[in-house]
């Protein structure tokens, strides 16, 4: 039987990358963890706010490991984190679910976080693993690690076909013109390609009501794929989006073709840093103007 200790570290090394790339290689799990009670006593006491009963379900002997992005911290810290987020509701997405032996229990999930804290009522999303352990008749926390918090919703999957192979990019925007020719819109152009984590995350910014919004009502949106660097570059050149500043990359068009923003500084490229704000001020401040 493999050792705790063992087992904590495989999971500490194994949610260092589930954390961080997680969405890259696994599709999201059925809610199996649902009813795992402990899991719950968790998220109850989370939502609570109550770091006595929180620091209760952690174990401390042997002490449980905590990691983070900045490294190892200790259960206290984590109580800290989680009781300072001032939570007013969390929805958690099964990732993963399973039992790698007997009195073990090992989840991987991302929350959906309704902050209240001091800097002002918003949502958030983590990734987080833990490793539970039946010690006696109660269950506690042998080791969890957790992503740094976002302002926009993480990929669970890249699976996702947003930039089609094989499609004519120039006739795109030829008939996305026209339509906003027809329309009074622009047309937003998004470079970008289906391996990247970045351009999934814009993608499901661009799927959030208060965004979907803004963008139907003004914008033709072009979806072209740059592959590795090899696709597509002419374009990338013609609306001055330099390849070499990441992705993914927009470009703004007015009705007539002419190029209103390009992304010169790679400011799209690090998608999963923005907030669902710096998102729309960008698509209202390129939207046309009201008629």
């Amino acid at each position: 039987m493999m050792s705790l200790s063992r087992f904590a570290n495989r999971i500490l090394a194994f949610l260092t990358l589930a954390t961080v790339s997680f969405a890259q290689t696994s599709a999201p799990a059925a809610n199996s963890a649902a009813a795992f009670a402990p899991l719950q006593q968790w998220k109850t006491a989370v939502i609570s706010g109550n770091a006595a009963t929180l620091k209760a379900l952690y174990s401390t002997s042997p002490p449980a490991k905590i990691g983070t992005p900045r490294g190892d911290t200790s259960a206290d810290s984590d109580v800290a984190f989680w009781t300072g987020l001032k939570v007013r509701g969390m929805k958690l997405d099964i990732l993963q679910s399973e039992a790698p032996q007997t009195g073990y229990r090992q989840v991987v999930f991302q929350a959906e976080v309704r902050s209240g804290a001091p800097s002002g009522e918003h949502t958030v999303y983590l990734t987080e693993g833990q490793l539970w352990q039946r010690q006696g008749t109660e269950w506690r926390l042998a080791a969890t690690k957790r992503s740094d918090p976002t302002r926009l919703q993480q990929p669970t999957s890249t699976s996702k076909v947003i930039y089609a192979p094989g499609i004519d990019a120039h006739a795109e925007i030829s008939h996305a013109l026209a339509l906003a020719a027809k329309n009074h819109k622009r047309v937003l152009v998004v470079f970008g390609a289906n391996w990247c984590y970045d351009c999934h995350v814009l993608d499901l910014a661009f799927h959030r009501q208060d965004v979907e919004t803004v963008l139907r009502k003004n914008y033709e949106v072009v979806h072209v794929d740059v592959g590795e660097g090899d696709k597509n570059q002419d374009l990338m050149q013609q609306y001055q989006v330099p390849m070499k500043k990441g992705i993914p990359a927009i470009a703004v068009l007015d009705s007539d073709g002419k190029l209103l923003y390009s992304q010169k500084g790679g400011e799209f490229e690090k998608a999963r840093a923005l907030a669902p704000e710096d998102v729309l001020a960008f698509l209202n401040k390129w939207k046309p103007p009201a008629r």
